[in-house]
């Protein structure tokens, strides 16, 4: 273990992906005010879904969040530069992450890949050179690290990749189905924005969904173990510029697709990296050569703990009961991306007094939540419960009971809901699924 952890690698790859890293995050956090998203998300809405057990997070709703994704720019700004950089990547990671944990309606998971990679960067040498750190003399100018930095990057990028293939292996993928519904979408957006006819004609072919659909799951199992084998590196680095470019043109999902392709740098070979872009004296690597720091053992816990989380979180659906895609148990932080689509139909009851009174939604949250909300069981059950705490401010004891079904992939409509049950008295699971949600029916696919 030592001698793959402890081994001294030139540090070309990890100095360039501090760049990109470090301006994709300047361009997304700044974007995200340009482009109203931050208005929409943060500030519009009375309530936010934020994460259960993050409730404390909704003390910062509203105008402070322009003053937050500001600093948080200025904070990428400090990574790509390597300006005290272990304080910029530090307090970006805390900014980022509080953003990502304080609402849920624009659940992502490239969103949580950013926590994750954020999180490391805190413990990468990557200010090691080109930086303001160096040329300050706050570090040492030094061209190597230790292979375990990599090798935490390589392992990420495989989880991502390789669960996010087996996940797609579920009937409605595999016939096309739901690629169709995102491609409708993506149709629909471009026939209001540019109407660029034969390339709407192709997002409605179904020959084109089951290509789509059989080339992503490829690509996504393939994609790892072709960029390590030195014969396939390069086609597969064409094909993921490919796969990438046309999903920021299909599905608009920001910068992700940019940074995924920034990770292809830890696979090409350090000297082609370090005379194309860096142009600095490269380290010469000598055969098994390690070089244990004091911190060793500290630093094998570590990668152990990381991986082992990394590796087990995913797939704790396993483990509850019911299917994911029906219960919604494990969904997140498992790289099931762009996998269903769910639509909910929601009718919530206050019991008060023995009078029951329908909830009218739009007088507590957006029409984006409302939209969002209502086949999701973790935001059913945190809606049930902000009306109890609202009600209560009026000292006022409620029960809640809700009313909802649900379609998976426009598919047929089945009760979610036990509809008899006081969801305000309710407490959450969170080590698996929740009695109040039906099972999921026979003909459930």
């Amino acid at each position: 273990m030592n001698q793959l952890l402890f081994k001294k690698v030139d540090n070309s790859p990890l100095i360039l992906f501090r760049i990109f890293f470090g301006s994709l995050m300047l361009i997304e956090s700044w974007g995200a005010i340009l482009t109203g998203w931050v208005h929409s998300t943060f500030i519009k809405p009375s309530y936010l879904f934020s994460f259960i057990g993050f409730e404390l997070f909704q003390i910062l709703q509203g105008p402070y969040m322009y003053v937050h994704y500001i600093i948080m720019g200025i904070f990428g700004l400090g990574i790509a530069l390597g300006y005290r950089y272990k304080l910029s990547s530090t307090l970006f990671f805390l900014f980022w992450s509080t953003t990502y944990f304080l609402q849920k309606t624009e659940y992502n998971n490239h969103y949580y890949l950013i926590v994750l990679i954020s999180f490391l960067m805190i413990f990468f040498p990557a200010n090691a050179q080109i930086s303001l750190d160096v040329k300050h003399k706050r570090t040492e100018s030094v061209n190597y690290y230790h292979y375990w930095v990599q090798l935490l990057l390589m392992v990420q990028v495989f989880i991502v990749y390789t669960y996010a293939s087996f996940a797609k292996l579920y009937p409605d993928w595999l016939s096309g189905n739901f690629i169709s519904i995102i491609f409708s979408n993506s149709a629909h957006w471009y026939e209001k924005h540019m109407n660029w006819e034969p390339f709407i004609n192709l997002l409605g072919n179904h020959h084109f969904h089951l290509f789509t659909a059989y080339s992503g799951i490829l690509f996504d199992l393939l994609m790892f173990p072709a960029l390590l084998w030195k014969r396939t590196r390069l086609l597969a680095f064409f094909a993921a510029i490919g796969f990438h470019l046309f999903n920021s043109i299909t599905l608009h999902i920001g910068i992700f697709p940019y940074f995924a392709l920034a990770f292809s740098l830890f696979f090409f070979e350090r000297k082609n990296i370090h005379h194309k872009f860096l142009r600095r004296k490269p380290y010469f690597e000598t055969e098994h050569e390690t070089n244990l720091p004091k911190n060793a053992k500290l630093i094998q816990a570590f990668v152990i703990v990381f991986i082992s989380i990394q590796v087990l979180l995913p797939i704790r659906h396993y483990f509850m009961k019911g299917p994911v895609l029906w219960n919604e148990t494990g969904h997140r932080l498992s790289w099931r991306m762009m996998l269903r689509s769910r639509t909910g139909n929601c009718n919530f009851y206050i019991k008060l007094n023995n009078q029951l009174e329908i909830v009218n939604f739009s007088d507590y949250l957006s029409k984006e939540q409302i939209n969002d909300f209502q086949s999701k069981p973790d935001m059913i059950w945190q809606f049930a419960q902000h009306l109890k705490q609202h009600y209560l401010k009026q000292g006022k004891q409620i029960e809640v009971y809700a009313d909802c079904q649900i379609s998976v992939n426009r598919g047929p409509w089945y009760p979610f809901i036990n509809s008899q049950v006081n969801l305000a008295d309710e407490k959450w699971n969170y080590w698996g699924t929740q009695s109040w949600i039906l099972d999921a029916p026979q003909d459930f696919k």
